[in-house]
Order: C-alpha cells, then sequence, then structure tokens
C-alpha cells in the first residue's frame, strides 16, 4: 500500500501525520507527504519522502488566531493543489489530509479524480464545529471560493460540489487524540504518537545533569503574551525552581543571562517533559498529548483555537492548572505553580499517564487499510 499525506498547517497538525507515515511504514508500506517548506528537515529526520507544496507557514505565523486568509490567498492554494497533488498521489492508495480547509478541498478533488480513498485528520474535537454553527461555516466556504474550486474541478473532469466544509472534512473524520483529554464521538482512534529517540542537545542534557528539575516555558507553534518570558521566570523562580525556556515560533528570549536559566531551539520534547518539574505551555494538542504521557504537572496558558479545551481538561483531570486568561502575570502564574509543584499533582499526572491511549496509530492505520481493500 502507498499512502500520500498532506497538510498545510502548524507543528501539531503535521507531527500526527509523522506518528501514522512512521507506523505505516514500520508495517511495509510506502509513504510520502506534501507539506510547506518549514517541515524539510523533520521529514529528513523521520526518512519520509518530502514534496515541498505551500507557502512557508512560519512565514504565516502572525496571521495565527488573526483574520483568516483573503479569498485570493485561498483561490491560490486551491490551485496550486490541483498543480501539484496529481503528481504527488500518482500511484498512491489513499490520501490523509489535515490543515487549511482550503488546501484539503483541492486535495480531496484530486483523490476523487484518482479513486482513491480520502481521510481528514482533526487534531481536537474543539476544532470542528457544533452542527448549529456547521452551516455557517460551509455557507463562508462556498462563498468565499466555492465557484474557483468548482471550475478547477470541471477542468478534470468531476462535477461542481458544495458545503465545501463538509466536503473537506468529510463525515467521518479521523480524531488523533485521547479519548480521556478529548472526548467526542465519531472516529477517535487515540493520539497519534511516534516515540521520539532523538537525544536532547548537549547543552540541555549538561543543564538538566547540572542541578534539579527545572520548570519548562513554551508556547510552540502559537503566539505568545507580550514579556510572558520575563513573568514566567520571575515566577518560577519564586519557587526556587530553574527555568528552561523554549524560543518557539514566538522568538522568546530570556530576559537575563541567570545561569538558573536556558534557552533552547528545537528539543525532542517526550525526552525532556520526562525530566522537568512542571510544563508551562500553550495547550496545543500536541504538547499536551506529550505532557499527559509524560506524567508531567501542566500549566496551560490557553492563546488560540482549541487551547482552552484543553486548558479545561488539564484542570479536570487534575494533572495541572488552567491559567484564567492568556496573558499571566507573575502573581497569576506563581499561583499556578504552587498548585502544580504539589506532590499531589504530580502524582495525579503520573496516574494518569499510564491511561493515555498509545496506539492510535495502529488503529488509524488498519482503517486505511481497510479502506484500501474495499
Amino acid at each position: 500500500m502507498r499512502v500520500l499525506f498532506w497538510s498545510y498547517g502548524t507543528r501539531g497538525e503535521v507531527e500526527p501525520l509523522v506518528a501514522l507515515a512512521l507506523r505505516l511504514r514500520e508495517q511495509g508500506d510506502e509513504v510520502r507527504m506534501c507539506a510547506p517548506p518549514d517541515y524539510t528537515g523533520r521529514l529528513a529526520e523521520v526518512g519520509v519522502p518530502h514534496v515541498v507544496v505551500g507557502k512557508p507557514v512560519l512565514e504565516e505565523a502572525g496571521k495565527l488566531g488573526g483574520p483568516p486568509e483573503s479569498p485570493e490567498a485561498a483561490i491560490a492554494g486551491i490551485a496550486e493543489q490541483f498543480d501539484k497533488i496529481p503528481a504527488a498521489a500518482e500511484g498512491c492508495d489513499a490520501v490523509v489530509a489535515t490543515g487549511l480547509l482550503s488546501g484539503a478541498i483541492g486535495v480531496r478533488s484530486v483523490a476523487e479524480k484518482l479513486g482513491i480513498p480520502y481521510f481528514y485528520v482533526v487534531p481536537s474535537p474543539a476544532l470542528v464545529p457544533s452542527p448549529e454553527h456547521r452551516g455557517m461555516y460551509n455557507n463562508g466556504a462556498d462563498g468565499m471560493f466555492g465557484g474557483a474550486l468548482n471550475e478547477l474541478r470541471a477542468s478534470i473532469g468531476l462535477p461542481p460540489v458544495k458545503n465545501l466544509y463538509d466536503f473537506s472534512t468529510t463525515d467521518k473524520p479521523l480524531l488523533a487524540a485521547d479519548p480521556l483529554l478529548a472526548p467526542a464521538a465519531g472516529v477517535q482512534t487515540g493520539a497519534w504518537i511516534h516515540a521520539d529517540d532523538r537525544p536532547l542537545s548537549a547543552e540541555l542534557e549538561a543543564f538538566l545533569e547540572a542541578g534539579p528539575a527545572p520548570v519548562y516555558v513554551g508556547f510552540g507553534c502559537s503566539p505568545a503574551p507580550d514579556g510572558v518570558a520575563k513573568v514566567a521566570v520571575e515566577a518560577i523562580r519564586a519557587q526556587g525552581r530553574r527555568v528552561v525556556l523554549s524560543h518557539g515560533w514566538a522568538g522568546l528570549t530570556l530576559p537575563d543571562d541567570g545561569g538558573d536559566c536556558l534557552a533552547v531551539g528545537e528539543e525532542n520534547l517526550q525526552a525532556l517533559f520526562g525530566r522537568v518539574a512542571a510544563a508551562v505551555h500553550h495547550g496545543g494538542t500536541g504538547t499536551t498529548h506529550v505532557a499527559a504521557l509524560a506524567g508531567v504537572p501542566q500549566i496551560v496558558v490557553p492563546q488560540i483555537a482549541d487551547h482552552p479545551h484543553f486548558a479545561a481538561k488539564v484542570a479536570e483531570l487534575g494533572i495541572g492548572v488552567a491559567h484564567d486568561g492568556s496573558n499571566p502575570t507573575v502573581d497569576s502564574l506563581s499561583a499556578a505553580l504552587v498548585t502544580a509543584l504539589t506532590p499531589e499533582t504530580a502524582a495525579r499526572a503520573k496516574t494518569v499517564a499510564g491511561t493515555i491511549r498509545t496506539d492510535g496509530t495502529t488503529v488509524a492505520a488498519d482503517l486505511v487499510r481497510a479502506a484500501v481493500t474495499r
């Protein structure tokens, strides 16, 4: 079996596809991925062939949580899928997609033309609109680029479609999330996480060895509050803890050169989270799942999208704290740290870690294979 993966989005959307691609490859299948140039290095690390499609996501990072893409940009994105996906999908038996709707509708159209199964992946149920809002999403998409899509479909002999939100996501999207952290009806497979065996950088390894477990602070591919690094360092120091600060896409930097703090770039969070006292983060699905699986107490400072959902689940499960609001102060973060750093929270986090499902990619691989067989 040969499977094409497609994504245009943040790391939290690409990594689940990487995990499924690696699971399929372990089972003897052939995989390739269409993704923006931001992920060339990551895909090379794991040996997944990469077809570059789309502008760099990092260049668009300032738009995260901001206004939607313009109709012109959306239409250009659709056209790019019709231009590049047919060659990438040549010989493939299925397509698995996630990310930007305007790209996904082009990808599904190509899969339809080729007569192969198409799957859409949702990293969080919070990103799926409620039934009463679904019509609004469909109407908005149809009005913005329905005409352009159907012109392109006609050019390759396909009939017109409408209700483009439903068309892109399908009636049964795969939910790549753990049932405990993201309960939802539908096709829930469990989280798509691949065991990451990359070593930590020598500098980070030396810092961890040099003292007690630090507190991690990072906002991943999300925007971050102004001044959050300074606030976090002051609050964490007040608890007598050291700090590991991740630059992330927001480009966070340390407020001073104190020896009790270290700023890092790309690191293996699976390895790191097993060695920190707590993790302060934005509440992205990937970071939340990795922290939960590591059994580390979390403080979630939600910023956009599904972050409030995961913040609420972390608090509900007793494995950490949901910060009230997106802009922490030294006092508010200090209060959250007091709770997160208690033995009770640490014990609860370890207990819940043992319940997180790790078979999500196996379940999803079986679903893809069954569809291809049919």
